[in-house]
């Protein structure tokens, strides 16, 4: 099966022009305020889809493992020149929809600032559910379709689209914004008991990021992360696989964790690739980044 378009940021300037030095302390804080509430005291690996240049990967120190998977080569090497090689860290440039590991391998996984871009989100929270074991944690971070902003441009007319509507909408080509309850009945539909939800980003506005002290613009979102109201440009949800926890399979190095992208059949390590014997098909391994965007010809 093939995949819908990707969102690519291979060898893009993203991260110093979209979030070093430009003013976007606030939304990275708040995000972090946001996720301390929902991940647990302690976890053995967790799987961060979209990781980027690994922005928030020094969030997840509970976890024993994390996997840092992107679509984009080149920013998981930045990615690994923060967080170095071995040790805790593992990077995976792979498709989303089309996820390499074996089923039930992580007790975690994080999906932040990612889903907006796809189209077929179903397809990427089946994935999510097969390769989360039972009982496992999602922290899954959505775009508002039901914000404040766009409610109030309805109103009075500033916007034909309708954001009570459950249709996802897709504001521009591949950034979506989803209805609340849409991604509830999707969760629900994968097997994901919703646990809570934290509005985040209330006042990602520029003219007060410009007037007000960091901190206190973060204190008012403390508060109003609180309050439940749905009305925020940014949803972070957390939720459970359901079924009863088990112990993860064990895993002693990490080529175990991984499957052909479609077939899910095993693969077996020849030199710096990943075999899949029956097909014959490869994957690369490139300088310890499992790469997984394409088989090799």
């Amino acid at each position: 099966m093939t995949s819908p378009q990707i969102c690519d940021y291979e060898n893009s300037t993203y991260r110093t022009d979209f979030w070093e030095g430009r003013g976007r302390e606030y939304e990275d804080r708040a995000e972090r305020i946001a996720l301390q509430k929902l991940l647990p005291t302690h976890g053995t690996r967790l799987l961060e889809i979209g990781a980027g240049f690994g922005r928030l990967s020094n969030i997840y120190t509970m976890y024993e493992q994390v996997i840092i998977l992107d679509y984009s080569l080149s920013q998981l090497q930045f990615a690994q020149e923060t967080y170095g090689r071995g040790g805790r860290f593992i990077y995976v440039a792979a498709d989303a929809y089309q996820l390499p590991f074996r089923a039930g391998i992580a007790d975690g996984v994080s999906m932040i600032r990612v889903i907006h871009h796809m189209r077929e989100a179903d397809r990427v929270l089946a994935e999510v559910r097969r390769v989360i074991a039972d009982g496992g944690r999602f922290i899954l971070e959505h775009a508002n379709k039901r914000n404040l902003k766009a409610m109030l441009r309805y109103a009075v007319g500033q916007q034909d689209w309708n954001p009570y509507d459950l249709t996802p909408h897709e504001f521009v080509a591949l950034n979506i914004d989803f209805h609340p309850q849409y991604m509830q009945e999707q969760l629900k539909q994968h097997a994901f008991q919703i646990e809570q939800r934290i509005p985040v980003s209330f006042l990602r506005l520029r003219s007060l990021k410009q007037r007000l002290p960091i901190e206190a613009l973060l204190n008012v979102e403390r508060v109003l992360q609180q309050s439940q109201w749905m009305v925020s440009p940014s949803i972070f949800i957390q939720s459970r696989a359901v079924g009863e926890p088990a112990p993860l399979p064990a895993i002693h190095h990490p080529d175990e964790l991984f499957v052909a992208p479609q077939s899910h059949l095993p693969l077996q390590r020849e030199g710096e690739t990943l075999v899949e014997v029956t097909s014959g098909q490869r994957w690369a391994i490139r300088d310890g980044i499992y790469d997984f965007k394409a088989p090799l010809d």
